[in-house]
């Protein structure tokens, strides 16, 4: 009988690195039989997709009140599927609402849990570090300030970089990105980066093209959007685009993050991907005030942009819940737009990022973990 892991990654950025670790372990053992809740990446790469997390893109405490059905459904699903599927190790990525709850149940089975991208416990509910001694065999950590948290409590911790590093590239010349997506080379170009959630973008991107339009009209800049993969057209083509003359640009989002000369950027590891091109931005978000009101009383961190976070100091000013607004994005962007000494300077500050996410390999080592814990075939 083949080695049995199972997988839980709840939204697309988990989807897309536990692809990485999939990808690993198929190249070591064909023979493993890897399931559980993913999505296109890690179904492409050869896991047993039980869940798509198509049916879990809600974030938020409101928001996940009206869907614990859904939550409900997929506990109950993973319960009956372990009677008769037991796997060796679990890998948890992130998505700690769930995970963190459903490891105990995997630690009551006898199953080693391997927790891969660690919720943000630096930044809230640092209780959850007590929570997970016991129930958490290994912590694989993607930044090198969450080591010492861990080791503190007690619990295994292996710092194995960041994995974007990993995918992270620009696969053409600025000639040819602005040539393949009808871009004046003589303009200069602000990226609108909204996510890669609806609810996000719901909330967000109506504000971005509101201060694109008024950029363009004041700067004569070009604007282009990246479009997530998970999304498609089908949700931005919904947006005004073509009536403010913003580009679409599908398939290469990481070109359109180096070669842009400023970028928005809704808060996520899109700030981080940005932040390692040295490229300067704003970071905004927004959600449903319930939601933004609990989260303000939970959070202990200065910052809450990733980019930031990892640099240590606030790089790229925040644009936040109320605080964003056409006006404010305008004026924050007009300045790095307009006082080239000001956007150099983000640039060099950004370049700590580089230096701190690590070389790339994390999902081989976390690969490596994993099968330590499976069974010779």
């Amino acid at each position: 009988m083949p080695g049995r892991i199972l997988f839980i990654a709840g939204e697309a950025s988990g989807d897309l690195h536990g692809a990485g670790v999939v990808r690993a372990l198929k190249r070591h053992r064909p023979d493993l039989d890897l399931f559980g809740v993913g999505g296109d990446q890690m179904r492409g790469e050869g896991m047993d997709v039980l869940f798509h997390i198509d049916r879990l893109a809600f974030m938020g405490f409101v928001e996940v009140l009206k869907n614990l059905h859904t939550v409900r459904e997929l506990r109950n699903r993973l319960a009956s599927t372990l009677k008769s599927r037991i796997p060796d190790v679990a890998v948890l990525i992130d998505y700690p609402g769930f995970n963190l709850r459903f490891a105990k149940t995997l630690s009551g089975l006898g199953v080693p849990v391997i927790y891969y991208i660690s919720p943000q416990v630096w930044a809230w509910h640092k209780s959850r570090v007590k929570q997970m001694r016991g129930i958490v065999t290994s912590m694989k950590v993607v930044f090198p300030f969450e080591v010492e948290i861990y080791r503190r409590a007690g619990i295994d911790v292996e710092f194995v970089g960041h994995p974007i590093v990993e995918r992270i590239s620009c696969g053409t010349t600025r000639e040819q990105f602005f040539a393949d997506h009808g871009l004046n080379p003589a303009k200069k170009v602000v990226a609108l980066l909204p996510g890669s959630r609806v609810q996000e973008i719901e909330k967000i991107f109506p504000v971005m093209i509101d201060a694109a339009r008024r950029l363009v009209q004041k700067f004569g800049v070009q604007a282009a959007v990246g479009v997530a993969p998970n999304l498609g057209l089908e949700v931005l083509g919904k947006y005004p685009l073509k009536d403010h003359g913003i580009v679409p640009v599908e398939h290469a989002t990481y070109d359109l993050m180096h070669h842009a000369d400023v970028a928005i950027v809704t808060s996520g590891t899109a700030t981080l991907e940005t932040g390692w091109f040295g490229t300067p931005m704003v970071i905004v978000y927004k959600t449903s005030p319930l939601t933004y009101q609990i989260g303000r009383m939970l959070i202990d961190v200065p910052n809450i942009g990733l980019a930031n976070i990892v640099a240590g100091k606030q790089v790229a000013p925040e644009l936040i819940q109320g605080d964003l607004t056409p006006s404010r994005l305008f004026d924050e962007v007009s300045s790095l737009v307009a006082d080239e000494v000001k956007a150099q300077k983000m640039r060099q500050d950004l370049g700590i990022i580089r230096e701190r996410l690590g070389g790339p390999g994390a999902s081989e080592k976390v690969a490596q973990s994993v099968l330590s814990f499976v069974r010779a075939a």
